[in-house]
């Protein structure tokens, strides 16, 4: 298992990144999420948090050295695949956080990713000071998130291997001493080792492309964002 930390503070306030959370997809810098859907959403009466439950498709490239080991059936012909990610979140505005949690729904045999995120309503002066009686107070309000990333790869265990069809029989025997030489451990490793790689690019291009949805909310209102999100969808899917 493997696990992945990042810290990002938004220079904007907490309900501006909470409606941006929900209106990043698709954007230029995720082009690969070709549809979301809401499953579940409603306010608890007691609390009075929102909770929802969305789905997301997403399109990646299979990475080669990975690709390798896996029979052609779960790959596409251009080492691309499809797959669902299930997402839930909790927000609360009165006392300004967010919870957050992504997992994907296939292709857990080969690598289960599970995404954590925590975002916090947090006032400047609230970690101002002072320096020679000068005070620091900038009085303006920030957004802090906190992402944790876990990552475990079942692969070596033979999950992916586990249901053969007589397709897949003499492929999967020609890997035999591919696998052989390699332990388990040194399989799972490698496979969660790429997967820490690609979600450090992941986490990257997914703060690119709140800034994106921050700066249209501030030029232009939610008709602004409407509008990008038009326009990236088209760029993405065609008219």
């Amino acid at each position: 298992m493997k696990c992945f930390y990042n810290e990002h503070a938004y220079d904007y306030p907490f309900s501006a990144v909470s409606l941006a959370y929900f209106l990043r997809y698709p954007n230029r810098y995720s082009r690969h999420v070709l549809s979301t859907d809401v499953i579940e959403q409603f306010i608890d009466p007691n609390t009075h948090r929102l909770h929802s439950t969305r789905l997301h498709l997403k399109r990646t490239k299979i990475p080669l050295n990975i690709l390798k080991l896996v029979p052609k059936r779960l790959g596409g012909s251009d080492h691309s695949a499809q797959s669902y990610i299930l997402e839930t979140s909790v927000i609360d505005p009165t006392q300004g956080w967010m919870k957050t949690e992504s997992r994907n729904l296939e292709w857990t045999g080969i690598l289960s990713v599970v995404e954590r995120q925590h975002y916090q309503r947090l006032l400047a002066s609230e970690n101002a000071g002072a320096l020679d009686g000068i005070s620091l107070d900038r009085k303006s309000e920030q957004t802090t998130v906190y992402t944790n990333v876990t990552l475990r790869s079942r692969f070596g265990q033979g999950m992916v291997f586990g249901r053969r069809n007589d397709t897949d029989k003499k492929e999967e025997d020609n890997k035999t001493g591919l696998l052989s030489s390699l332990s388990a451990a040194g399989i799972e490793r490698t496979i969660e080792l790429i997967g820490v790689r690609r979600t450090r690019d992941a986490v990257s291009k997914g703060k690119q492309g709140m800034n994106l949805v921050l700066e249209r909310l501030r030029s232009g209102g939610i008709m602004c964002v409407l509008e990008g999100i038009r326009q990236d969808r088209k760029a993405t899917l065609g008219p």
